[in-house]
């Protein structure tokens, strides 16, 4: 699968700004590393690319970024760990893709305003009570960027690796069609039990629920 620079269409989000080989701990051969630009904001991401070509429709992960997760490793989320299982899970396959979306930490709400969220659960809120206090959107993320990219690597059609039916929806609004959904559902602990309850009752996300 190559990366194909997007700029020659004056409507894209994106451009395509370089590629090249990333060794990662998670693959015997190097993920294939594609970058990108917004055109609306600058902000850069990330599309890793597993080698060989796919049979069919790829599995795909898109990954919001999560710094306290991805790379502090905080067990207030199942980021990071969900971060792993797909690097994982898209290796074992040829042409897997992991899209990384920089600039949605906390759901779109930034990592500052993350840090407030957290104080506020802290108090006893929930994620989505927390961010309400805050005047802010529950969930402020848009995925047509992610769809351009996936576009410009020429997946039209994925097998997309989420418990979010948000991401689904948004996909096939952007074009790109998803012709199965698998799951990634990480054991909880006790720090985030609380917080995969929320995703799951006020999200929709495919996830256990706590009993009681």
């Amino acid at each position: 699968m190559q990366a194909l620079a997007v700029t020659s269409d004056p409507r894209a989000l994106v451009e395509f700004v370089a590629v090249a080989d990333l060794p990662t701990a998670y693959s015997t051969t190097p993920f294939r590393a594609h970058s990108f630009r917004s055109r609306i904001d600058g902000t850069e991401h990330l599309a890793l690319v597993s080698p060989g070509k796919a049979i069919g429709a790829p599995l795909v992960r898109m990954h919001s970024e999560c710094l306290t997760g991805d790379a502090f490793g905080s067990l207030r989320c199942d980021c990071g760990p969900q971060l792993q299982e797909s690097l994982r899970r898209l290796a074992a396959g040829p042409g897997g893709i992991l899209v990384y979306l920089r600039g949605q930490e906390g759901r779109g709400i930034g990592l500052a305003n993350k840090m407030r969220a957290y104080a506020l659960q802290d108090r006893g809120m929930d994620t989505a009570e927390a961010n309400r206090a805050l005047g802010l959107p529950e969930d402020a993320r848009d995925y047509a960027e992610a769809a351009q990219m996936l576009q410009a690597l020429g997946a039209f059609k994925v097998r997309l690796l989420t418990n979010n039916p948000d991401k689904v929806t948004a996909l096939c609004r952007y074009g790109v069609e998803v012709t199965a959904v698998e799951p990634l559902v990480i054991p909880s602990n006790p720090f985030n039990a609380g917080y995969l309850d929320t995703k799951a009752r006020k999200f929709g996300h495919a996830l256990p629920l706590l009993q009681g």
